[in-house]
């Protein structure tokens, strides 16, 4: 094959435009790579609802195929069913093709080795790239076979795993999985749970006829906070399109800041798991300390992003990982990241305390409060984080730079990071039990923000 440029490389998985940079000839190319890095003789492959994803998939299937490897093909799936298949079935890899939330033409992929280990530019990719680029591939003795199979029924029995179902009282569920692919692991589970599901944008559709799935943003959260009133449910749950995170909404119809649940499921797998560690982004990390702590546990800080969570937990053999983005962590789902254990374990919760989700958290809400990720598109982030640090060097009493920037002062802290796809500054800031000086301090960097970006 003739060399290309591939453009649709990122730090931790393929997304690109289709087709002017992700296309059946690209997809063909890294099936080709990916064998050849790996030396892979079975690989999983599955795809997300997208209307390009099933074309890219068969693209995908041909190169793996062609460099001699054998394809466990699941069809239409989200990203944790991939990672189930590579460990569940013993493979040597697996690959799901999904852009996630992107834009409507975009798609991409995500790649693992041998017990779901991601590929990221550190491990791997950037070979893959590579040797995509060049097209200079090695015939193989024979061409791989192509296996479809269904493992959802499998998947749903590790799923119930992680729960008591007995413990589950008959809660009133409203589920939205914005026309993305998690209905179906709704329907699987059902049966199985005493849960009356409020079904939302259910039935998968990659025309996405609501709009991209992505409730981090809050324009995409309506939906879910109207039917959980309008029904009168306990919880509201809402996913993005592969359905590796999940969003949480109390009986109010109040969105739960990512950051309360990491601390609920830490603390869900430390009464489970005694004395066990969790680890935990740097950007809010208070209310998760004071919780395993509390708990007899041990939170681990981690540089933000699933390829440093996951290395780290493997490290530590924690038991749990959560980032406040709604990324959620497990030992025993080979410590991917995995967008229905969360909701399970918290419905779990809700039924052994016999409390409502508002109350679970509204204690922790209080003693950390947090202002919430804010977004800003800056010129020179390096420089006003450097001016920042500058400002606040006087008062603080801890400098950190795990990721980005964090300071401690008295009685509250802050991170602020710069993107690594865009050109935006993400800011987040807590306090120790005073929501004024939480705000006020919001504001204040907020302030800076503007006044250093010149």
């Amino acid at each position: 094959m003739q060399p290309i440029e591939i453009t649709c490389f990122k730090a931790y998985d393929i997304r690109g435009q289709v087709p002017s940079q992700l296309n059946d000839d690209v997809a063909y190319r890294v099936g080709r790579a990916y064998v050849e890095f790996l030396g892979a003789k079975t690989v999983v492959v599955g795809h997300d609802v997208r209307l390009t994803s099933e074309q890219l998939t068969n693209a995908l299937v041909e190169g793996l195929t062609d460099a001699g490897a054998n394809v466990i093909h699941i069809g239409q799936c989200g990203t944790e069913e991939v990672y189930f298949g590579t460990f569940h079935l013993g493979v040597d890899g697996g690959i799901c093709v999904t852009a996630s939330h992107n834009p409507m033409d975009y798609n991409g992929m995500k790649l693992v080795k041998k017990g779901s280990e991601p590929i990221s530019g550190d491990s791997g990719l950037n070979d893959i790239r590579a040797m995509a680029e060049k097209g200079n591939f090695v015939e193989a003795a024979s061409k791989g076979t192509v296996e479809h199979k269904n493992i959802r029924p499998d998947y749903i029995e590790h799923l119930l795993g992680y729960v008591t179902p007995s413990d589950i009282k008959p809660l009133k569920v409203v589920v939205n999985s914005g026309n993305g692919g998690a209905g179906a692991i709704i329907d699987g589970l059902e049966s199985h749970l005493p849960v009356e599901f409020i079904k939302v944008h259910h039935e998968p559709d990659g025309n996405f006829p609501n709009g991209i799935p992505n409730p981090i943003l809050p324009e995409k959260r309506q939906a879910t906070i109207d039917a959980v009133k309008a029904n009168n449910a306990d919880l509201g749950i809402a996913w993005d399109g592969d359905f590796d995170r999940c969003f949480f909404f109390d009986e109010n119809g109040e969105f739960i800041e990512g950051y309360y649940v990491v601390g609920l499921l830490a603390e869900a797998f430390l009464i489970k798991n005694p004395g066990a560690k969790v680890v935990h982004d740097p950007r809010l990390k208070w209310n998760t300390i004071d919780i395993a702590e509390k708990a007899g546990g041990q939170a681990i800080e981690s540089k933000t992003g699933h390829a440093f969570i996951k290395e780290r937990m493997r490290l530590e053999d924690a038991v749990y990982g959560g980032e406040m983005s709604a990324h959620h962590y497990f030992r025993d789902f080979a410590y991917c990241d995995n967008g229905n254990i969360p909701w399970l374990l918290v419905v779990e919760l809700m039924s052994k305390r016999n409390a409502k989700l508002s109350e679970l958290v509204a204690d922790r809400v209080a003693r950390f409060p947090c202002s919430g990720e804010r977004n800003n598109t800056v010129g020179d982030a390096k420089a006003i984080i450097g001016k920042i640090e500058e400002f606040y060097s006087p008062d603080a009493k801890a400098i950190e730079k795990v990721d980005g920037l964090s300071m401690t002062m008295d009685g509250w802290r802050f991170n602020i990071r710069s993107s690594s796809t865009e050109p935006v500054m993400r800011l987040n800031i807590e306090s120790n039990g005073d929501i004024a000086l939480m705000e006020a301090k919001t504001e204040e960097l907020l302030g800076l923000v503007k006044k250093y970006d010149v």
